[in-house]
């Protein structure tokens, strides 16, 4: 067995993002491992961020976006023949027994096409990152709706907050911060669309593996820790860009009329005893 990983970099503070390259290289596994760093920065500056030899760093200024860039580390894992491929970013970190555990439970249960697991704030407060496929009002009305009851409301179903956040389920949207993927399912269903620059690109993957015939799990059983910034909300540049990739979403799957969605939105509230 192989496993693989890749961090996109874009100016990142070096401490946090060496907080996730060593979580990632100091994993304890019983199997190798490789880590690719694709630095969409205008500089290379991170270059020399780490020596260490199961590292490729790849210098990509044209910064073509989030998908795009993890497609390239993507497709030079399967190059190497990894089965399976961790999407994480660059302000996640976790222990040294993560990746082994996680690993094993993707092994034993071959149908998951994307394991996620409980992502915790730094504190140790939970985020909660499972979602439904958004309507256009999960994903554009919430962001401005002055009615903070309805919007709580709404977050409570749209999360998956009834929940409880403290048992195995599946869930068609899960966050980009980590993505364990099963790297067969994505040879099947394709990579990251690169027509997304950023935001939306792991609900529109997490859906393709769903209509693939794979499960998109959350397992908390196993947590890791996720810095959160919410960028797309202290950025106005960064909402623009948020607001293009829901266009493009919406303008691909549907807007109102997403007769897919409602199904998959149907059978995992039903699923889950809502």
């Amino acid at each position: 067995m192989f496993v693989t990983a890749s961090i996109v970099c874009y100016r990142n503070d070096r401490k946090i993002l060496l907080e996730a390259i060593d979580s990632f290289l100091n994993s304890k596994t019983d199997f190798p491992i490789f880590l690719y760093l694709v630095d969409n920065s205008p500089t290379d500056e991170l270059k020399n961020i780490t020596s260490h030899p199961d590292v490729e760093y790849i210098f990509n200024p044209s910064n073509p976006g989030f998908g795009a860039a993890h497609n390239i580390a993507i497709k030079k894992a399967m190059e190497r023949n990894s089965q399976y491929h961790l999407v994480l970013n660059p302000d996640a970190y976790f222990d040294e027994n993560t990746l082994q555990n996680l690993t094993h439970y993707l092994e034993n249960n071959s149908a998951i096409g994307n394991l996620m697991p409980k992502v915790l704030y730094p504190d140790g407060k939970i985020q909660r990152l499972c979602k439904l496929l958004p309507t256009p009002y999960d994903w554009i009305g919430r962001r401005f709706n002055p009615f903070k009851g309805m919007v709580e409301k709404r977050n409570e179903i749209f999360e998956l907050r009834f929940t409880g956040y403290d048992t195995i389920m599946d869930v068609p949207y899960l966050s980009g911060c980590f993505m364990f993927l099963q790297l067969d399912a994505i040879r099947k269903i394709g990579f990251f669309d690169e027509k997304i620059f950023m935001y939306g690109e792991e609900t529109d993957l997490c859906r393709r593996l769903i209509d693939g015939g794979y499960r998109t799990v959350y397992y908390p059983e196993i947590h890791i820790y996720h810095h959160f910034e919410k960028g797309s909300h202290k950025s106005w540049k960064l909402t623009k860009i948020g607001m293009q990739s829901a266009i493009y979403y919406f303008n691909k799957w549907g807007w109102f009329f997403d007769w897919g969605r409602k199904k998959i939105n149907r059978e995992t509230l039903k699923a889950l005893g809502k």
